[in-house]
């Protein structure tokens, strides 16, 4: 058993490791604009914390199609129908195409409905001035995504972790042009920062297809062979299997999106400080969705072979890698807080002071949160694995916005906790997920597969 285990756990290194570096890398965007952007103005932050959870709430949503296909052709694989595993990814390709497109008039008009949100009018113009020029990344993104399921399913994920090293370092270099107008560049700040996203997403897209298409030993796919023509079956399947997902993930998201508009209700330093911590969560929380990952493409080739044994062995050795990495966040965020979270302010602003303290203090909390977000991301990869994704949708629904979000509304104002109430709120929201996610994947694979399969 303990030898499994250790194959099971090398295994999931090996996978894992580059989806890790690959998600990593995929935050340093994210943080690099939070750093780039505080340092131009508190305004400029504000607007961009806003305006990126909008992006990023509806790009979970859309990409639940992506997600899908990962299981499904780590399943196909596993039963060597490669046939299967082209026209998985082809209709994926199809439906995030297709879902970019429906999510452009959010994009184009989201003034009125951060509006209706209850932000501040200055912030909300900002917000939509950003996101009218980020929302032509929607697509890429969505077609990033897709690429990076078909990837990973293969266990090509090394590829998966370049593009997005690269497209990192991109975005450093063209922020610094055009946020701050250096080198003769025009100074666009917040604007700056949306163009910078939208060729980070396309490039990422152009480098993924290339090697997909014409990578090592990747001809033999096909992948673009007869992608005009739709397979409504595969189609079908990956639809009924991606739209919960991608309401499971908006239901996260918008738990943490809720949490960004309550802070805003509190004022831009709230909110400011609120962006920097969340950011420096997110980085840890990246290496347990990138685990998360690898424990799917693992549990659904044991699924695809019928092997519950290595089912389980791999559900272990994923929970394992991910406990250590909750461990040594921890000593992270309340070793280090207040360094961390004074790269990310500009000192000779004058809210400077009172956003290092208040985002060290929201960094304490967050070494509380961060355990129970990486058991439910965990649990909810292992359940994708086995191609579970209608009663998790009920549980994540369930517990980020019947008690996750009243949890944060009720501490942070009735009750009078403000920030820290917020921050409450997530831990309940988070925690019921764990506990209902976790305890549904252990019942459905217990006493065996095909007891789970019945």
């Amino acid at each position: 058993m303990s030898d499994r285990l250790s194959l099971h756990l090398r295994r999931t290194l090996i996978l894992g490791l580059p989806l890790v570096g690959s998600q990593l890398a995929q935050i340093l965007i994210g943080l690099t604009d939070t750093l780039m952007l505080g340092r131009y103005s508190v305004a400029a932050l504000a607007a961009s914390t806003l305006s990126t959870s909008f992006f990023f709430a509806m790009f979970v949503l859309g990409s639940g199609f992506a997600v899908a296909c990962m299981p499904m052709a780590a399943i196909a694989l596993a039963r060597d129908d490669e046939v299967r595993v082209r026209r998985i990814a082809r209709m994926g390709l199809w439906l995030s195409l297709a879902t970019g497109l429906a999510m452009a008039p959010l994009m184009i008009f989201s003034e009125p409905i951060l509006l209706a949100l209850g932000q501040r009018a200055s912030v909300a113009a900002d917000a939509q001035s950003y996101l009218r020029v980020a929302g032509f990344g929607m697509i890429p993104a969505l077609l990033t995504a897709t690429f990076r399921s078909h990837l990973s399913a293969l266990e090509r994920t090394r590829i998966v972790l370049v593009a997005t090293l690269v497209a990192a370092g991109l975005n450093i270099a063209l922020n610094w042009l055009l946020i701050f107008g250096n080198l003769g560049f025009p100074e666009m700040g917040l604007r700056g920062a949306a163009l910078a996203s939208v060729a980070v997403h396309v490039l990422t897209t152009l480098v993924l297809a290339l090697y997909a298409t014409r990578g090592p030993d990747m001809a033999r796919f096909d992948l673009l062979r007869n992608i005009h023509r739709p397979d409504w079956p595969a189609f079908g399947e990956i639809f009924r299997l991606g739209w919960p997902i991608g309401l499971t993930h908006l239901s996260e998201s918008g738990l943490f999106t809720g949490s960004a508009l309550m802070m805003g209700w509190l004022g831009t330093v709230p909110l400011a400080a609120h962006g920097v911590a969340i950011q420096i969560a997110a980085l840890t929380f990246m290496v347990h969705l990138g685990l998360s990952s690898a424990a799917t493409v693992r549990v659904g080739r044991a699924w695809g072979m019928g092997d519950a044994g290595a089912l389980r062995r791999a559900a272990i050795a994923a929970g394992l890698l991910s406990g250590i990495v909750v461990a040594l966040s921890l000593v992270m965020y309340l070793g280090f807080g207040e360094w961390i979270v004074s790269n990310f302010v500009d000192p000779t602003d004058p809210d400077a002071a009172a956003i290092l303290t208040l985002g060290t203090h929201l960094l304490v909390l967050a070494a509380l949160f961060q355990l129970v977000d990486a058991g439910q991301v965990m649990a909810l990869g292992f359940l994708r694995g086995v191609q579970d994704t209608r009663r998790p949708m009920i549980y994540a629904i369930v517990s980020y916005w019947v008690l996750g979000i009243p949890a944060s509304y009720l501490l942070g104002f009735p009750l009078g906790l403000g920030p820290d109430g917020i921050w409450l709120g997530l831990v309940v929201g988070l925690a019921a997920a764990t506990v209902a996610l976790m305890t549904r994947f252990v019942r459905i694979t217990r006493p065996d597969l095909a007891t789970s399969r019945s």
